[in-house]
């Protein structure tokens, strides 16, 4: 559930920056809120569509191997939780300034009403249409039932919205830098998680050797079936007895993304307060 409502609330937290920042940008421009609203909606249904394509695809190749299509469900899941952390760490400033960008010039005059709802609708779609494939790779590796994957979505889903509310209403001078580095390394460990299980998956199909077979057993000081062990499974991917690869998995991940945010550079969304329109 916890794992659930990180991603959902970090993706909900992005659409909700750019949706801010272009009301903010066009106060006072008329029909702009029915325009965003439009937009909004737009990109939810695309969001939907996809989860509803993406169940006839799992649908369809379970035939191939649950273990198999599980595992390549968790590494695209993982390697586009690392290219958006790497992506959001260099270009999260430059993606709030485009939006500022778009809303000024609409404002203004020079670009039409409807560029507002095309900017919303396209970033509520991506980053939906991410919490498509995110939560279906969280539910292979966890396996947590239905109903948690809707409390934690929705739970998800109010904050933020309840952030991106504080955003425009506080006129966009919540500085967003802290709250952006602590999801991100959240979603590091997520990723890692996803990958440790993937690599148990081909072990479990032969495609992958144990590595040394079970490094340990730490069940004794924490089960995998309690509900702390399967929360932390979900979240950071917690193992009582992990294999060898599993661990080389895990450790790889965090080294190869966590490199590559470095090299990214510390850019964390920092937006200019704008000023509404008189």
């Amino acid at each position: 559930m916890l794992a659930v409502a990180v991603i959902v609330f970090r993706e909900v937290l992005e659409a909700a920056l750019i949706v801010s920042v272009v009301l903010a940008a066009t106060v006072g421009v008329p029909r702009r809120g029915g325009t965003v609203a439009l937009g909004i909606a737009a990109g939810i249904a695309g969001a939907a569509l996809v989860a509803a394509f993406t169940g006839e695809i799992a649908a369809a190749v379970a035939g191939m191997g649950q273990e198999l299509f599980d595992a390549a469900i968790l590494f695209t899941a993982v390697g586009m939780l690392g290219w958006h952390n790497v992506w959001m760490q260099r270009h999260g400033r430059e993606l709030a300034a485009s939006a500022s960008q778009v809303g000024n010039a609409v404002r203004s005059g020079a670009r039409p009403l409807y560029a507002l709802g095309l900017v919303v609708g396209l970033a509520v779609l991506r980053e939906g249409s991410e919490v498509v494939l995110f939560v279906y790779g969280i539910a292979a590796a966890a396996g947590t039932s239905a109903l948690a994957q809707l409390g934690g979505g929705l739970f998800g889903l109010a904050c933020g919205v309840a952030v991106g509310v504080g955003l425009y209403w506080g006129l966009l001078r919540i500085p967003m830098r802290h709250l952006f580095t602590v999801t991100s390394w959240l979603i590091l460990l997520l990723a890692a998680g996803m990958a440790s299980q993937g690599a148990a998956f081909l072990n479990q199909v032969g495609l992958l050797p144990s590595a040394g077979g079970v490094l340990w057993d730490s069940s004794f000081l924490l089960s995998d079936q309690s509900v702390l062990g399967k929360t932390l499974h979900a979240l950071i991917g917690y193992v009582s007895h992990p294999l060898g690869i599993q661990l080389v998995f895990y450790v790889g991940t965090i080294a190869i993304i966590g490199a590559l945010m470095q090299l990214n550079g510390r850019d964390a969304v920092t937006l200019t307060p704008l000023k509404p329109a008189e």
